[in-house]
């Protein structure tokens, strides 16, 4: 990992290993490298590395289908939460351009309102990756907010029932070659992701950037073979702050690797519709502050009526 200035913190790095030997260590170290920058680097994640590479070989096939192709899986009517998302659609809260970028997303079948994730005729293998990428990163990221909660004194069941049919979302992203240079100086504006926690398998193009509180912004690219985790604005809410929402951006490359496409795979860690957002009584001793509960549904509709993807 790179960072910006010499003078900045380190993003944290643990061994999921560690969490087999000390439940309560490790779950204390995942709060504090969280607390202080927001992004942590997990090796040893049980993230299968072959559905990973297949999730890669698939994607990159399904972004090079034809536009008309893939537009025909496009659901604006469903706030694209499922299927493809076109160039143009989605941009960073409070930002006027739009991101540059195009992606899919997997979520669960089983959300009331929301339908299942179209197929793709033309590529079958896209589907069936997709799905057990899915299924590998929801289990990570359960298991990690379940230690996170149980850092915080709430119990493993309480956890374990918020997250019981969340409405998780797997993102495959797609940014496009920039061989001019043209446009924004970022590919993705600087921004908060709207859920309690996001993994992102490493990307083969650099760019990601995580912003410390101190105001520097660290460069961060993930070991092979290592997660990158960080916190969103429903963890952030429901610790009161103690957890912060950590703002970040996609950089625009370096001229050498500009003609180069940027894919990567984040996946948002959603709870259940229902449950309610509200700071936890262990985050208020520690300082946290209670902002108005609400629902992490309703809490979703405002959030994607900000970036464009539901219409106000």
């Amino acid at each position: 990992m790179t960072e910006t200035s010499a003078t900045a913190p380190a993003i944290t790095e643990l061994d999921f290993a560690d969490q087999a030997k000390n439940r309560v260590q490790f779950g204390r170290d995942l709060v504090a490298g969280l607390r202080e920058t927001g992004f942590i680097v997990i090796r040893n994640h049980t993230i299968p590395q072959r559905e990973i590479e297949a999730m890669e070989r698939a994607s990159k096939s399904f972004f090079a289908l034809p536009v008309e192709t893939k537009t025909q899986y496009a659901m604006p009517e469903h706030h694209f939460q499922r299927g493809y998302s076109p160039f143009g659609t989605e941009s960073a809260k409070d930002q006027d351009a739009p991101d540059l970028k195009e992606f899919w997303h997997v979520g669960r079948d089983t959300i009331p309102n929301i339908p299942p994730t179209p197929p793709v005729t033309e590529n079958p293998a896209f589907d069936t990756a997709g799905h057990a990428l899915f299924d590998a990163m929801d289990d990570f990221a359960r298991t990690l907010m379940v230690s996170i909660g149980d850092t915080l004194d709430m119990t493993p069941d309480a956890m374990g029932e918020a997250l019981e049919n969340g409405n998780s979302i797997l993102r495959l992203l797609h940014y496009p070659p920039m061989p001019k240079r043209e446009g924004p100086s970022v590919r993705a504006a600087e921004h908060e992701d709207i859920n309690l926690l996001t993994l992102l398998l490493g990307a083969e193009e650099a760019g990601l950037q995580v912003k410390h509180r101190t105001g520097v912004w660290l460069s961060i690219d993930a070991p092979v073979g290592a997660v990158v985790v960080n916190a969103g604005d429903m963890l952030d809410r429901l610790t009161g702050g103690v957890i912060p929402s950590t703002t970040h951006r996609v950089v625009n490359p370096s001229a050498d690797r500009a003609p180069h496409s940027r894919y990567s795979m984040p996946y948002f860690l959603h709870p259940a519709n229902d449950f309610v957002l509200d700071a936890l009584p262990s985050c208020l001793e520690l300082g946290g502050t209670a902002k108005t509960p609400i629902t992490a549904r309703n809490y979703l509709d405002e959030r994607l009526r900000e970036i464009g993807l539901a219409k106000a």
